[in-house]
């Protein structure tokens, strides 16, 4: 990954709840949306990307479902 694609990365919305920090980020460079999920009392993270079929608010407010 290039400085240019790690500079692009900007958030679009962020929320935090009893540990659980989910920010759903756009990459300016390649026009993809990701979820970015990081779970600091268990202490796991994951991301993926926003399917192009489904809306990004639905994955942001579920991420598990879209991870198994």
């Amino acid at each position: 990954m290039t400085a240019e694609m790690l500079t692009s990365v900007r958030e679009l919305d962020s929320r935090v709840n009893d540990g659980l920090c989910v920010r759903l980020l756009w990459c300016q460079h390649s026009g993809r949306l990701f979820v970015a999920v990081n779970d600091h009392k268990r202490g796991d993270a994951f991301s993926l990307e926003v399917p192009k079929d489904q809306r990004p608010m639905h994955v942001f407010h579920h991420p598990y479902a879209f991870a198994a």
